[in-house]
């Protein structure tokens, strides 16, 4: 699933007429760098969430056949529902016989997808996110056994859902997780809500979340004029191809 219903507001006013996940990065949009990378990666259908000029971007996806894959859309027309509720909101879309992939389409990465789809196979939690060290203001922490709970500098609040088990670890969240569809049966939320939320509310109930450290691998948000300006430069030096 990609998550492309964001409003793009820090992207003004290149956003008030081309939705943020249609913004081009050396010529081609987000969403299609994404699509492309899922599918490389061995997804064969693609779910995408839609709400600010969401008829842009589901013409885009139908005029390029899905970049090779099946396709649906869930929009969301009363507004973003973040992501815990856009992914909830289509819950009806997911065959559910496997584990998916759930990516932000405002993030450009080299994370290797098919080695965190893999690693998620084969230690079978609930869900794995992918994490690295970087900058930021607001990590995640994890344990010995999994997600503990999150940090957030610029409050000064930190909340842990659970006693830590082993060294506490903070890390910067990339954006990009595989679930399982069991996730669906745990969701109590409602609305608009971070996926965040039930995954830290599980992991206090004895759900395992586990990370995927991606450190040393290109991670770009294209959320601001300066950070779509890096990837347009990334993009003229080859480092996206």
């Amino acid at each position: 699933m990609l998550l492309a219903a964001g409003l793009g507001t820090r992207l003004r006013p290149l956003t008030d007429h081309t939705p943020k996940p249609l913004v081009p990065v050396g010529g081609v949009p987000i969403l299609e760098r994404i699509a492309r990378r899922l599918v490389a990666a061995g997804a064969d259908r693609l779910i995408v969430n839609t709400s600010h000029l969401g008829e842009q971007v589901q013409a885009y996806v139908r005029e390029h056949d899905g970049f090779g894959a099946e396709y649906a859309f869930s929009p969301e027309p009363g507004g973003p529902l973040e992501t815990g509720g856009g992914l909830l909101h289509a819950a009806a879309l997911f065959r559910g016989d496997a584990p998916f992939l759930l990516h932000n389409a405002d993030i450009l990465t080299a994370i290797p997808l098919a080695d965190l789809y893999a690693a998620h196979l084969s230690a079978a939690p609930l869900a794995t996110v992918a994490v690295m060290e970087r900058p930021t203001s607001r990590h995640l922490l994890f344990d010995d056994v999994g997600l503990l709970g999150r940090s957030d500098a610029r409050t000064g609040l930190e909340i842990r859902v659970r006693e830590p088990v082993g060294a506490v670890r903070k890390l910067a969240f990339a954006g990009v997780h595989v679930i399982s569809p069991a996730i669906f049966g745990h969701i109590t939320e409602r609305g608009a809500f971070s996926i965040l939320d039930p995954y830290l509310r599980l992991a206090g109930e004895g759900e395992r979340i586990l990370p995927f450290r991606a450190d040393g691998h290109l991670w770009l948000d294209i959320g601001s004029h300066a950070q779509l300006a890096e990837g347009n430069r990334l993009a003229a030096a080859g480092a996206l191809d």
